[in-house]
């Protein structure tokens, strides 16, 4: 596959021919990459009550329970309870899942840059909490690990992910899709990954 280096941020970091078809690829993580490698030391936090963090004494969920020997859709958003996010991206999902488990899919998840508590109030509004399992990356490590964020700051939401989805098989990468703008749900909604699984 060809390729070609770009700024990003600053950064330079490659970009492939994929992203002419509206699917960008970095240096950080890319088809072929261990997640839970990529993003070592990092755990997410299971969407929750309050209450529930803290009788568990807030605990996390190390990436490696989430994807060792286990077939993972998993989808970034920028956040909780925004326009795009809780009218488009979830309810792509929501509205798929039989078929995500017909392809053996054991995870659908959604995980953004919010606390669990906002997370788990988010999801039962959306009445997705049955069908997706979400997680907090609270303070962003996780979507920094993988060079996945991107400022929205105009929008008053300050550092968030990127808008993007991937298929990880036992935490190799076998497919990603990231978003050219973080309004848009053109290539991370669950119908272009369930045509990559």
């Amino acid at each position: 596959m060809a390729s070609a280096m770009v700024n990003r941020g600053g950064c330079r970091i490659m970009k492939s021919v994929s992203a002419v078809l509206g699917t960008r690829f970095y240096a950080k993580i890319a088809t072929g990459t261990d997640i839970v490698s990529a993003a070592s030391n990092v755990s997410l936090q299971k969407a929750r009550t309050w209450d529930e963090g803290l009788a568990s004494k807030f605990s996390t969920t190390p990436l490696k329970d989430i994807f060792k020997d286990k077939k993972v859709v998993i989808f970034g958003l920028p956040g909780a309870y925004t326009g795009v996010c809780s009218n488009k991206h979830v309810p792509s999902y929501k509205e798929n899942i039989d078929k995500f488990k017909a392809k053996g899919i054991d995870s659908v998840i959604c995980v953004a840059i919010n606390d669990p508590y906002t997370m788990n109030a988010w999801a039962e509004k959306l009445q997705a909490n049955e069908a997706i399992e979400f997680y907090g990356d609270f303070d962003g490590s996780f979507h920094k690990s993988l060079e996945l964020v991107t400022d929205l700051s105009g929008a008053l939401l300050g550092t968030r992910s990127e808008r993007w989805s991937a298929y990880v098989v036992d935490g190799k990468v076998k497919a990603l899709n990231v978003e050219e703008a973080p309004s848009d749900v053109k290539v991370s909604g669950a119908d272009t990954i369930l045509g990559q699984i």
